[in-house]
C-alpha cells in the first residue's frame, strides 16, 4: 500500500504543478495578446522618452535581431527571409505605424508594406516609407556596450546606407537607449505572470533539494541537475542556462568565484552535513527567471541545520537588503554597487554584488549592478550610465562570505532572487529564501 501511496502523492505534486502551466496554443494566445499591449501603449510611450520617430530594425531568416526576436507573433519562431520592421512614431497625431517591409503581415500587430509585384526591390520600398514620413531620427540597432541592442548585422547595415538617399544619412542614430527600454520594462500583465514563473522556479528548486530526488551516500551533484533540467522538459518548459548544483563542506577550502561557475567537480556524492547550492532558471511565456538557494542535508540525529549556517543565510539577507534599500530610480549601477557594498562592509560583512537584468533573455539587457570579477563597478554604459528605470526585473544576485570555525574554514552564502523596481519601489517577485531547505524533510510523526 505504501508505494502506491506514494506515487500518488508524487503524481498529485506533479499535476498541481503542470495545472499553472499552459498548453501550447493557450501560450501562443496569452504572448499575442501581451504583444499588442507592448506594441499599442508601451512603445508609444518609450519612443517618445528617447526622442525617436523612426525606428528600424533588420534581420534575416536565423541570424535574428535579439530585439526584433521579442516582437516576433507566437507562431512565427524565426524571421522569414530578410524581414524589415519599421515603427513611426507621430507624437503631433498621437499615432504609432508599425510596419513590415516583407512579404506577409508580421501576425496581427504588424501589417505588411511590401508589394513585390509593385516594387521588386525590398531596400527600394524601405526608402519609400521613410521618404513618405521623413523623420527627423532613423534608429537602428547598433551599440558598443548594450549586447542585445546591437542586432543589426553588417551586412544590412552597409546595404542599408548604400540605398539611402544621402540627405538621410546624417538622421541616422543609435537606438540603444529604446531597445534597452523595449526589452527591459515590464507591463502590469507581465508581472502577474512573473510572480507564477518564479512561484514554478521554487517549487522545482524544493522538489530537487529534498528526498524525492536526493538520497545521501548515493545521489550525486550531477544526477541532480539532469533531474532539474529532464523536470523542465517534463514540465513542457524550457530553460536557458544548465543547472547547477554544488556543495560546501567541513574539510573543504573555500574556492574563488570561478568555481561556482564552471570550476566544479561533477558527480560529487552528496553526504550529510553537506550544505548544497543550486543555480537554476526556466524560460516561460517569452520570460525567463533566474534563480540561487540553500539547502542543508541533515545528519542522522539532527532536527535542524546548525545555527552558524541559519546566521549566515541571515547575513546573505541583510546584504540583499542592502543592495535593494539603494535601488533608486536614477542611479547608475555603478552608484548602487558602491553604496550597498560600503554599507554592508560597515556592517561587518564580506559581500559581493552581482545583480543583473532579468526579463526578456536571462541576463538581459538594463542597469548593472557589478560583476563577480568587477566589484569596483561596470565599467561600460550598463555600468556608468545607465540609470535604473521603473517597471524592471532584476536578478538579485550576490553572496558573503563567513568564516565557520566549527568547519575550520570560510564559507559562501550565494543567494539569487528575481526582483521587481516598480514606481513605489523595490519588491520580490515571489519572495525569496529566508530559511535553508533541509533534506530530508522532518516528518514528525517519526520523531526524527
Amino acid at each position: 500500500m505504501k508505494p502506491y501511496l506514494t506515487l500518488l502523492l508524487l503524481f498529485i505534486s506533479s499535476s498541481l504543478l503542470c495545472q499553472q502551466i499552459l498548453l501550447e496554443e493557450e501560450r501562443a494566445q496569452v504572448i499575442d495578446e501581451i504583444l499588442n499591449e507592448r506594441f499599442e501603449l508601451l512603445l508609444p510611450e518609450l519612443m517618445d522618452q528617447s526622442d525617436l520617430d523612426m525606428w528600424i530594425l533588420i534581420s534575416r531568416e536565423y541570424n535574428e535581431d535579439p530585439v526584433l526576436r521579442t516582437m516576433l507573433p507566437a507562431t512565427w519562431l524565426n524571421a522569414r527571409r530578410r524581414t524589415i520592421l519599421l515603427f513611426y512614431r507621430d507624437k503631433t497625431k498621437n499615432t504609432i505605424e508599425k510596419l513590415a517591409v516583407a512579404r506577409y503581415n508580421v501576425g496581427n500587430n504588424i501589417s505588411s508594406a511590401w508589394d513585390k509585384e509593385k516594387e521588386p526591390d525590398q531596400w527600394q520600398r524601405l526608402i519609400q516609407l521613410i521618404e513618405e514620413r521623413n523623420p527627423n531620427k532613423i534608429g537602428l540597432n547598433y551599440s558598443k556596450d548594450h549586447n542585445i541592442a546591437d542586432g543589426l548585422d553588417k551586412t544590412d547595415y552597409e546595404e542599408f546606407l548604400q540605398n539611402l538617399p544621402r540627405k538621410y544619412a546624417s538622421r541616422i542614430v543609435s537606438a540603444e537607449q529604446l531597445a534597452v527600454r523595449w526589452i527591459e520594462t515590464r507591463t502590469e500583465r507581465e508581472m502577474v505572470i512573473y510572480n507564477q514563473l518564479v512561484s514554478i522556479t521554487h517549487q522545482i528548486i524544493a522538489e530537487a533539494f529534498s528526498e524525492k530526488v536526493i538520497t545521501p551516500g548515493i545521489t550525486t551533484t550531477t544526477e541532480v541537475e539532469w533531474w532539474m533540467r529532464q523536470k523542465v522538459t517534463d514540465l513542457g518548459l524550457e530553460t536557458w542556462f544548465h543547472p547547477t548544483v554544488d556543495v560546501q563542506r567541513t574539510n573543504d577550502e573555500l574556492e574563488g568565484h570561478l568555481y561556482s561557475f564552471s570550476g566544479r567537480p561533477d558527480q560529487m556524492v552528496i553526504l550529510p552535513g553537506d550544505l548544497l547550492h543550486c543555480d537554476f532558471g526556466i524560460t516561460y511565456l517569452r520570460l525567463n527567471t533566474d534563480c540561487q538557494e540553500l539547502a542543508y542535508v541533515l545528519k542522522p540525529g539532527e532536527k535542524e541545520a546548525p545555527e552558524f549556517l541559519k546566521e549566515g543565510l541571515k547575513d546573505g539577507n541583510r546584504v540583499q537588503d542592502y543592495l535593494t534599500a539603494n535601488m533608486i530610480r536614477g542611479r547608475t549601477g555603478n552608484q548602487i554597487l558602491k553604496i550597498a557594498l560600503d554599507q554592508s562592509k560597515e556592517a561587518g560583512l564580506r559581500p559581493a554584488i552581482y545583480t543583473h537584468p532579468l526579463g526578456s533573455y536571462g541576463h538581459s539587457a538594463g542597469t548593472t549592478i557589478g560583476m563577480w570579477d568587477s566589484q569596483g563597478g561596470v565599467m561600460k554604459d550598463d555600468g556608468e550610465n545607465y540609470p535604473l528605470n521603473p517597471n524592471t526585473v532584476y536578478a538579485i544576485e550576490l553572496n558573503t562570505t563567513i568564516n565557520v570555525p566549527e568547519w575550520n574554514r570560510d564559507i559562501r552564502i550565494m543567494l539569487e532572487e528575481a526582483g521587481f523596481y516598480g514606481e513605489e519601489g523595490f519588491r520580490y517577485v515571489n519572495g525569496r529564501q529566508t530559511e535553508l531547505l533541509l533534506i530530508p524533510r522532518l516528518t514528525e510523526n517519526l520523531g526524527n
